[in-house]
């Protein structure tokens, strides 16, 4: 019975990767065990498991060495990053327009928001990679580890997002969160009037249906709002209409903190959503990984301002909604 619980987190992934599976010769056998239906036999093994464990071998290598990597920057994060400069007023000419109203060129400023219990310095290669490929205009929000509210962190990006479109000139801005980082993200969207202000937000490995994973964290709040059926996640089903942010979400077929696994989908009738399933990684290389970034930046490049118009009648016809989805094979 001990082995039984100990397993069970897990069998949302492997239910994924070997639907048909049953038995573990040599190893396990699940038809034995309880609470554990729907694993059907499984011909041609060997093949398969083999190629499981290559696959689980390379993305649990990989997130243990970004973990390693990522533990030795955490220092470098932990404080608030330096601000840019306000924009000097351009100087007025008689009968010209004000400046301050002239539209701002240049893509949108990017918006990062870490996952729980972390802060700025995951976004490290992506801040690179978005500086390289011309978005210069990028910055990180930290929130307190010791947030105990998604609402309370959510108004807080709020405020940022405006101090930044006071500072920067520009209307809108970009958002991508990783984790928790994109359900606060989603909530400032969806109810906090946010949509307004983000063009697109763009959510990495984020709890949209709730997880079911590592039940013993229910001690904490934000953990116990992260649950299916929570209060905050029913509010995020509600209706949305009108609602103007595109949504972009990547999920991995790997990720060990999504149970079940297309809880990391945007699943909303009234948003626009472009829903992309990442092969081959884990939950921690999601915000790191060249491939997601290259992702993330086709995404930020391709929105259009006015593609959520379709949103505002609220029918399905004229919107892309969770039936959209894309795929992104990681080697």
């Amino acid at each position: 019975m001990k082995v039984t619980r100990a397993l069970q987190p897990f069998l949302p992934l492997c239910q994924r990767l070997l639907p048909d599976l049953r038995t573990l010769p040599g190893i396990l056998n699940l038809s034995s065990l309880p609470n554990l239906p729907g694993l059907p036999g499984l011909p041609g093994l060997p093949s398969r498991l083999a190629g499981l464990s290559l696959t689980l071998l390379k993305a649990t290598a990989l997130d243990l060495a970004i973990l390693a990597g990522h533990l030795l920057l955490y220092p470098s994060g932990m404080a608030q990053e330096r601000r840019a400069a306000a924009r000097p007023a351009l100087p007025r000419v008689a009968g010209a327009d004000d400046p301050a109203q002239l539209p701002t060129k240049g893509p949108l400023p990017v918006v990062l928001l870490h996952g729980f219990i972390d802060n700025r310095s995951v976004f490290v290669l992506l801040r690179r990679s978005l500086a390289q490929h011309g978005r210069q205009r990028v910055e990180s929000l930290n929130y307190s580890p010791l947030t105990c509210d998604i609402r309370t962190a959510a108004e807080l990006l709020g405020r940022h997002i405006e101090e930044i479109c006071e500072r920067t000139g520009s209307s809108q801005v970009d958002v991508v969160g990783h984790s928790l980082g994109g359900l606060i993200a989603r909530y400032y969207v969806q109810r906090l009037g946010g949509d307004g202000r983000v063009r697109t937000l763009v959510t990495l490995g984020t709890p949209h249906s709730g997880t079911r994973v590592a039940p013993l964290a229910n001690a904490h709040p934000i953990v116990r709002q992260m649950r299916p059926g929570s209060e905050l996640i029913e509010e995020l089903s509600r209706p949305a209409q009108g609602c103007r942010t595109q949504f972009v979400s990547f999920w991995s077929d790997l990720d060990h903190l999504m149970d079940p696994l297309e809880s990391a989908c945007v699943d909303h009738p009234d948003l626009l959503v472009q829903n992309v399933r990442v092969t081959g990684i884990g939950h921690l290389a999601l915000p790191v990984h060249p491939a997601v970034a290259t992702g993330i930046r086709q995404a930020l490049d391709t929105a259009r301002t006015g593609a959520s118009a379709g949103a505002r009648t609220g029918s399905r016809a004229g919107t892309r909604t969770g039936t959209q989805t894309d795929g992104l094979t990681v080697a």
